[in-house]
């Protein structure tokens, strides 16, 4: 069985003791694919270095993350800017809005959103959506900009089940992970109405390990222990979700 993990941030300081480890550890449990977001100006070398030392496996996205966006935003997305026109990407992500850790420059999240999303159109790129405490929000700034070439995944997906078929009918795929897993999370509820041709896994390491590693550092190796959980809820073979979240997340970043 193959995996792919739409969203790992293997660049992450918590994995400098052991990074080469943690990605052949990755590669061993079958996590063949792994797409690296982006989070801002500081994170783009060790995600690029990454990138060139695992062409055959790792993959980079560009944008900048909500929580990480600047009183001078627009600074930032010259930078992000500038690397589209440079080299490609996979995606435009990680980005979107956040209203759960700090709503102080919520007027520089819309802007760099909106006009990451406008970039997204440009290149022809899907894009990586955080959405934490405001994914209605999210799906009414999508809703707004897409004309039919706005496509890409909710990250860590948590909202209801009319937003799940509201991100569904707007071409968008949901991310699930390590939450999944989790006794009250509400995912079982959800994923039991909705065709698995709308979901792709992820990781979100070194956040939301799955259990029995909740509250430890996540990494990639564990992603198929989100979908044997996935399997459980849907009643299928393991080898079946691995099988479609493979073919979707290869849809969604044009792979195939």
């Amino acid at each position: 069985m193959l995996w792919i993990d739409t969203h790992t941030h293997l660049y992450s300081e918590e994995f400098e003791a052991d990074r080469e480890a943690m990605v052949a550890r990755a590669i061993a449990a079958g996590v063949d694919k792994l797409f690296l977001p982006n989070i801002d100006e500081s994170s783009i070398i060790g995600m690029l270095d990454l990138e060139a030392r695992y062409p055959d496996h790792i993959y980079a996205m560009m944008g900048i993350h909500p929580c990480y966006v600047k009183e001078a935003v627009d600074e930032q997305l010259d930078l992000v800017r500038a690397w589209l026109q440079q080299r490609s990407f996979k995606a435009i992500g990680e980005i979107g809005l956040d209203f759960y850790w700090d709503k102080s420059l919520l007027t520089q999240q819309y802007h760099a959103f909106q006009e990451q999303l406008i970039l997204a159109r440009e290149y022809a790129l899907p894009v990586s959506i955080h959405s934490r405490e405001a994914t209605r929000e999210c799906i009414n700034e999508v809703k707004a900009l897409q004309d039919g070439r706005l496509s890409g995944v909710f990250h860590c997906f948590s909202g209801t089940l009319e937003e799940a078929r509201e991100i569904i009918d707007l071409g968008f795929y949901l991310g699930i992970g390590g939450v999944v897993t989790f006794k009250k999370s509400g995912l079982d509820k959800l994923l039991e109405e909705i065709d698995l041709a709308h979901i792709v896994l992820e990781t979100d390491a070194p956040y939301l390990a799955p259990v029995p590693y909740r509250g430890k550092r996540n990494e990639s190796a564990y992603l198929p222990l989100a979908g044997e959980k996935v399997a459980d809820i849907k009643n299928l073979k393991i080898a079946d979700v691995a099988a479609i979240t493979s073919s979707n997340a290869r849809k969604l970043f044009k792979m195939l």
